[in-house]
């Protein structure tokens, strides 16, 4: 079993496996299988997933362990940037997806990094390694554990905010030339697949950025996560008003159609995905304690996406 969880809720007339799905970031399905098979308790009793709240009830989780899996090696390749038998540095194309998941059982970084590298001394649950993780769309340097005291010593290092990361994004509009967004981000609750600033049930979320250069109604800019959130810098961009350039889910496609600009228009309407690329990583080796440092270049569909730019502004 994992780790019980415990929940206080003030509010009055939320379904129990909505509340506990927003409060904890988990799928609404698993909450509600967790609930049916008795390892949620409402002040000591056991509910229904349909339950409404009444407002100052103690809820005890605990959920389910994840699923062990047979996860399939796969011949795709991957740009190693370093390796150990601690630790593998890559950079992640865009459009690879990190682990197997629901809809995506195969084709994935984990995938191919169980192809590359054999001896892996870790779990065979459907993330071996992964210790942080970039959207499918989002480019850039990761680090994968080879063995399970290695995972939990960066696990923790992410928890004690000890990794360093910076990012490159191209947003929407002329955004101020540096700034920190310190608000909370959540599960939105009129649309699960997406995330917001959320005041009541997010978890603390801080970004920096500043800014590198502006192309006309555009901003290139270096983004500083202080925290690790879901979606953070798409989210925290969103809310300030300068969206990812590309980024459907959160109105980056819709801004850019509204730039006078026609010729910068097209170049941001042509580019497949959001732009955002994981620039850097600073974290101490974990078996070592070394402190380690990379830094991986723009990809290509990125860099040439400013040169055009930069061509015409």
């Amino acid at each position: 079993m994992e780790e019980k969880i415990l929940l206080y809720c003030r509010e009055r007339g939320i379904r129990l496996d909505k509340f506990i799905a927003l409060s904890t970031g988990l799928s609404r399905s698993k909450v509600k299988k967790d609930i049916l098979s008795g390892l949620v308790l409402v002040d000591g009793e056991v509910e229904e997933p349909d339950a409404k709240l009444k407002g100052g009830e103690i809820i005890e989780y605990t959920p389910s362990p994840p699923e062990e899996v047979e996860i399939i090696p796969e011949n795709i390749p991957v740009e190693v940037v370093y390796y150990d038998q601690d630790v593998i540095v890559v950079n992640k194309p865009p459009g690879l997806v990190v682990h197997p998941g629901a809809g995506n059982p195969r084709g994935t970084l984990v995938n191919a990094l169980l192809y590359h590298f054999k001896d892996w001394d870790i779990n065979g649950y459907v993330r071996p390694g992964i210790v942080h993780r970039l959207d499918k769309d989002t480019s850039g340097v990761m680090i994968v554990a080879r063995n399970e005291k290695a995972q939990k010593v960066l696990v923790e290092q992410f928890k004690k905010r000890m990794v360093k990361k910076s990012y490159i994004a191209l947003v929407v509009g002329q955004i101020p030339e540096e700034g920190v967004i310190d608000e909370p981000i959540g599960r939105d609750p009129k649309n699960r697949i997406r995330f917001s600033v959320n005041y009541e049930h997010g978890k603390e979320a801080v970004t920096e950025w500043r800014l590198l250069r502006y192309f006309g109604e555009v901003s290139l800019i270096k983004v500083f996560p202080r925290t690790g959130r879901t979606h953070q810098i798409r989210v925290h961009m969103a809310h300030i008003g300068h969206p990812l350039v590309g980024d459907e889910v959160y109105g980056g496609v819709r801004k850019v159609k509204k730039i006078s600009d026609e010729r910068i228009r097209r170049i941001l309407l042509s580019f497949p995905r959001h732009a955002l690329h994981a620039g850097s990583i600073k974290f101490r080796h974990p078996a070592t304690g070394e402190v380690m440092e990379f830094e991986v270049p723009l990809p290509e569909d990125f860099s040439s996406l400013l040169k055009k730019l930069e061509e015409i502004t």
